[in-house]
Formats: structure tokens, sequence, C-alpha cells
């Protein structure tokens, strides 16, 4: 029913359980309200309260910590929209008046400015004691101007008698200055022209703004008020930084303003009749019985659904340990009708080369405290809670690879305790070199990055084809939906197979011969069925030209797993350059300065490491996701769920518990 239009949409905009489907036309029978005007009223009161937050904040900027900015919203309560709404018209009425302060200190400061010009200007005639826009006695015509040359009074007499020997004159030089003289010439009235004419000759210009009085005079006038504008400006300035007990009064308003705009920009798009008015959107299944029992609690209506179909936004459900993820892929793109969601995988297998990457156990514990300390305090909004989750996660997988390869701070805990006790200890032994004798701080055998590169760069290429494979493996899932049944095995299956084939034979290499002679008949088999079946979309011999050409694509599979390296060289780069600053940290012994020295070396080099390589280790990470993986099966397209909500950027109203 029409009559209950406000209060349903209201409780709609407090749920966010459906998108609301904006349509430029109106079905049969039904036409549109038009509330463009209190629309804009809103956007308006919204651009306000948003510069006069600005001003504010320019004048007396907000006092934040260094982590403010992982807080969330303010929870208010549901009754307080009332009372932040009764309130709104004072608050604009601030914000206007802030606005008109600045705007005060603006035209006074471009007053200045002028001032200024005009003060440089005037300062070259303080001599001069008539005012300068006098051109003319009774019987004597003035010329007052500059010569844009230096000049004598001796020297310019002589110059103008050189243009007109019959002419009668008096000057005096108020100022003069290589490239210009200031000076003032009398002529008989008579002998105007003929004055004007010599003049001319040598270039003489008449002040741009003469004034009516004299130049001193009007310098102090001018002086006067430019004490007066800044005086004002300074009052102006005062008066903004007065309101500042208003700053969280200007940022509700502003939100409610938003949200109303918002609710009105729906009801703009809505089909109404004179006693009915329509919704149309999306929203998920597993809201739907939820979002009936909301619209009938609230309001007389009738609610149905129906299926979304192909152009359905898209509302991503994952587990706790994916969703943190789900940033990340959106920053790529949403899924679209055909795809998949890849979250899961992609969270994992982030987490895992992030940690690969970063390997240090110290870092690791670093960010998974850091980040549960700002997540208990600080409480952040869902989106900025994800972000911090992900690098909680990724702190997990730091720790635990940085166990693996037996780094702590780099080498820290050996490095210390060889300064400190004068001993010969080592982190741990590597796997190449379990038989060194020298005492070691971890028990277990470690992969050395820098001792068992190639190790390392094998085990960085197997993980990296794992990668791969899976890709491909999403790939054949989708063409099966899909029921491709063709492009599922042939164009996914065959190069799944090839790909194993050479996994095998690689790996017979070390292990046995039998496990070369397996993956050399996988890998032919695999490459004999590309080439039968790749081109099988075209004609006579263009089928043997299409399969043959098809495994030429085995380039990219080798150019992809290369790009796997990356794992071990940032991985190297972190242990490194942790060592570096470790030995640094100790160089001065361990006396007093060198225990001060140990201790701002130590804490600037690894903040210093931990800012570059977790910054590495997250692009790099993101790279072999959105490039490696995503290429083998990943469309995206789709259009983000955008559910009518509280769109509010300090505020958030507290859930009904």
């Amino acid at each position: 029913m029409r009559q209950d239009r406000k209060r349903l949409l209201e409780h709609l905009q407090d749920s966010g359980l459906i998108q609301v489907v904006k349509s430029d036309k109106s079905k049969q029978g039904f036409d549109r309200v038009d509330v463009s005007s209190q629309m804009q009223v809103f956007e308006r009161n919204v651009t306000l309260t948003e510069q006069a937050l600005k001003i504010l904040d320019a004048a007396a900027p907000e006092k934040t910590g260094l982590l403010s900015s992982f807080k969330g919203r303010r929870e208010i309560d549901p009754d307080e929209i009332g009372e932040i709404a009764s309130k709104a018209k004072k608050v604009i009425e601030i914000c206007t008046r802030i606005t008109e302060l600045d705007k005060k200190r603006a035209d006074n400061a471009a007053e200045q400015i002028r001032i200024k010009t005009r003060l440089a200007q005037l300062e070259t005639w303080q001599k001069l004691d008539i005012p300068l826009n006098t051109t003319a006695t009774k019987s004597t015509a003035v010329f007052i101007g500059s010569f844009p040359a230096q000049y004598t009074e001796q020297r310019l007499g002589e110059a103008l008698a050189a243009e007109n020997p019959k002419l009668e004159f008096e000057l005096e030089i108020e100022h003069s200055e290589p490239g210009m003289t200031c000076a003032v010439i009398f002529v008989p009235a008579s002998q105007k022209t003929m004055a004007e004419d010599a003049l001319r000759a040598l270039s003489f210009a008449r002040p741009m703004s003469p004034t009516s009085k004299v130049p001193k005079v009007k310098t102090e006038k001018l002086k006067e008020k430019s004490r007066r504008l800044a005086e004002e400006s300074a009052r102006a300035s005062e008066e903004i930084a007065s309101y500042t007990e208003h700053r969280e009064s200007i940022k509700s308003t502003q939100d409610y303003f938003r949200i109303r705009t918002d609710k009105y920009n729906v009801i703009n798009h809505l089909d109404h009749s004179r006693h009915v008015f329509v919704i149309e959107g999306y929203v998920p299944e597993e809201d739907c019985e939820k979002l009936e029992t909301l619209c009938n609690r609230v309001s007389t209506c009738h609610v149905s659904f129906g299926d979304a179909g192909e152009d359905a936004p898209v509302k991503l459900k994952n587990s706790k340990f994916a969703k943190p993820a789900q940033n990340i892929l959106t920053m790529y793109a949403s899924p679209g009708p055909d795809d998949l969601d890849p979250t899961p995988v992609l969270a994992f297998f982030f987490y895992f080369f992030f940690g690969m990457m970063f390997s240090d156990a110290g870092y690791g514990l670093l960010m998974v405290i850091a980040i549960g300390i700002v997540l208990k305090v600080f409480k952040p909004d869902e989106r900025m809670r994800n972000n911090l989750k992900l690098f909680q996660y990724c702190g997990v997988s730091t720790t635990l690879w940085g166990l693996v390869f037996g780094s702590i701070f780099g080498d820290a805990p050996a490095a210390l305790y060889n300064a400190f006790t004068g001993s010969n200890v080592v982190m741990a032994h590597s796997i190449s070199n379990m038989g060194d004798p020298t005492p070691a701080l971890l028990p277990w055998p470690i992969i050395d990055p820098q001792k068992d590169a190639l190790t390392l760069m094998i085990i960085s290429i197997a993980f990296g084809l794992v990668h791969i494979l899976v890709g491909m493996g999403c790939k054949f899932v989708v063409c099966f939906k899909k029921k491709d049944y063709a492009g599922a095995f042939f164009d996914t299956g065959l190069w799944m197979l090839m790909l194993m084939g050479f996994a095998v034979l690689a790996a017979g290499m070390i292990a046995s011969p039998v496990l070369i002679t397996v993956g050399a008949v996988i890998a032919i088999a695999s490459a004999v069925g590309l080439v039968l079946t790749q081109g099988r979309g075209k004609k006579g011999f263009g089928k043997v030209i299409g399969g043959l050409a098809s495994l030429y694509d085995i380039t990219s599979y080798v150019s992809d797993l290369l790009s796997y390296s990356r794992l071990l060289a940032l991985g190297l780069t972190t242990g490194v350059m942790a060592q570096v600053f470790n030995m640094l940290s100790t160089m001065m012994g361990t006396n007093v300065l060198g225990i001060v020295f140990l201790v701002v070396i130590f804490l600037m080099g690894h903040a210093i490491n931990i800012g570059l390589n977790a910054l590495g280790a997250y692009v790099h990470t993101m790279r072999l996701q959105y490039v490696e993986m995503f290429s083998k099966f990943y469309e995206g397209g789709g259009k983000e769920f955008e559910p009518f909500s509280l769109n509010s950027k300090y505020i958030k109203i507290q859930e009904d518990k």
C-alpha cells in the first residue's frame, strides 16, 4: 500500500536484504513520483557538510592516533536517528556559517594579494608629494610615469631635448634603478602635444592604477586595510575552530542526508498508482523468507519470488577462512554467471604463497599479534576487518614458513647469542649440511634459501605446477557444468595430463628410471591426443595443422612455471636483508654505546625489511593469482550485489539483537 511506503522503505534500507532494480520507464498503469527536488536538497546538504568538515580539519585537525584508520563507524541506537534528524537544521546552519567564514577568509586572502601588488607599485613613488592621477594644473601639463631605462635628471633632460629642442620642461626623478626610471615632467599647457610626442619616443608609460591620493598617504591606507583584513581572517579562523565541538554532529548529519538521498533515489524509480507502489529487485535465496516476514510485519503488501536469471548480481558466501580473500577477488572481477567462485582456492594459495615469500617467523608472529590487538581494540567495519584478517592468516603462514626456513628476524637469535657470549652457534642446520658439528638453536633441519637454493627452486616450480593444475581443474569443472564435455576432456584434461606427465618424468630423473618411462608415456599420449583433437573445429587439412599448432602452447606453460621462481627470490631477499641488519646492529660490540646502536639499527632495519618485503610479497602473490591461475579458467564480468542499505560513512545503526 502506498501509505506504507515510508515505513517499508526505511525497514528495507535498515535490513540491506534487497538490491532494488531501477528502470527508467514505468509500467503501463503506473506513474513515477518525481522527488528530484528533495534529492537535490539532500545532496546539497551532503556536499555542504563535506566542505564544512574539510574546513574544520584544516583549521583544527582532529586528534587521531596512528591506528585510528582501523576504527569502525560509530554505533548508534536506532532511536538516535530521530534525534539527528531533529538537529539537522541547526547543524546545516553551522555548516553554512563555517563555509561563509571560509569564503570570507578566501576573499580576504585574494584582497591581500591585490594590496600587496598595489603596494609594490606605489613603492617607487613614495617621494612624490602630489597624487599619481595628476595630469594638469591651470597653466601646466603634468606627466607622471616611468621610462624603461635608468636615467639621471641630466641624462633624461638631454634625451627630451634631443627629441624636441623647442620643448620647455622641468622634471624630477622619483626613483631610478636598472631598467626603470620613475619621473614627473612639467611642461607649459601649450606644449602638451609636443611633450606627448617626445615622451612617446622614449617609451614613457603612465602608472597602471593612478590614485587620487598622495602615494605615501595611499600606502598607509592600504597597509591599514591589510591589517584589518588580517584581523578579520584571524577572527574567522578562531570562530571556525570554535565549531570543532560540532564535528561529530556534522558527521552524523552528513550520513543522515546521505541515507535520505539513497532512499529518495529509490523512490524516484518506483512504480506508483493511486493506492499502491511496486518494488522489484534481487534478493539472495537464503534471505527470501526473512524479506517476506519483514515486509508483512511492517506493511500491507504482497510478496512474490521468481528466478533471478543470468543478469542477476553476485553475492559471495564463504567460510571464515576464505572470506577475507573476497576483496582480492572483487578487485579483479566478480564471478560471471558461468564462473565458479574461486575464493576458497584463491584464499589458500594467497596465504600459502605470501607466507613463502615473506618467510620469517618473527615477522609473522608480529603480524598475527598486532592485527589481533587491532581487531580487539578498534572493532573495525566488516571490509576493514576482512582486510586485516587476510593479513593475519598471511601472518600465520609466514610464521610456519619462517620455521621451515629457520628465520626468526633473520638469524637474530643466533647473532645476538654469539655477540653477547662469544660462542659460535647457528639458527639450524640445513638439509644439505646435516653433518655440521656447530651447535644449532633450532632442533629440526631447515631449508636454507641461501644454501639450498636449487632445492627451493624445484619446490617453488612444483608448487607452481600444482597451482596451475588447480586452475585448470576449475576450468574442467566449469566446462563440465556447461555440458561442454569436449572442452573439458580435450582442451583442459589433455593439457593437465601432459603437465602431470612432465612432472612424473622430472621426478623420475631424481627418484627412479621407471617414473621416466611412465611420465614420457603420459606426456606423449597427451600430445597425440591434443594433435588429434585441437583442430576439431576446422575442416580438412586444417584439423592437422590446428592440432600441431596447439602444442606450441607448451611454451606458455613453461613461462608460467618459471614465474614461480619469485617464491625463491622473495624468500631469499627477506632472509638476507634481515641477516644484514642483524650483522650491522652487532658491529659496535656489547658496551653501552654498542647496545644503544644495536637497538636502534635492529628496530629500524627490521621495520624497513618488513615494509619492503611485505609489500613485495603482497604484490607478487596477487600477480600469481591473477596472471598464472585466473587466466586458466576465470572470466569474471559479474555485477556485485549492491543492496539498498544504510550507506553511511561515520555511523552505523546497532543491529537488532
